[in-house]
């Protein structure tokens, strides 16, 4: 069975640094997207970054455009966000997400209703 766990989270102050991780089970990172959501209290889900089945596709917020960087580790079937320079508004519960098929192998989105598979979600603070 498919499943995403997040980790990585906390409390960080502003101009920090945190590692997010999403390990994956029951399938391998060559045949799924993997995108990062995040959730700021009253706000709605918004897309973070993604990375392509074939992990040559990438693609970012602009508000996290050169702060924030995704990668992938396949022998570990993991894929990470580094986020860097953190804001305030970069506060909220991260979430991993996953989809597979023929159109996620060369491109990722960044909408939330592409993805068909969900991890829990890891919170992510940052605060002076």
């Amino acid at each position: 069975q498919l499943q995403l766990v997040e980790s990585g989270g906390g409390l960080v102050q502003p101009g920090g640094s945190l590692r997010l991780s999403c390990a994956s089970s029951g399938f391998t990172l060559d045949y799924v997207a993997i995108g990062w959501f995040r959730q700021a209290p009253g706000k709605e889900r918004e897309g973070v970054s993604c990375i392509s089945s074939s992990g040559y596709g990438t693609s970012y917020a602009h508000s996290v455009k050169g702060r924030f960087t995704i990668s992938r580790d396949i022998a570990r079937n993991t894929v990470y966000l580094q986020m860097n320079s953190l804001k305030p508004e970069d506060t909220g519960v991260y979430y991993c997400a996953a989809e597979s098929g023929p159109a996620f192998q060369a491109m990722c989105f960044l909408e939330s209703l592409t993805y068909g598979h969900w991890g829990q979600g890891t919170q992510v603070t940052v605060s002076s």
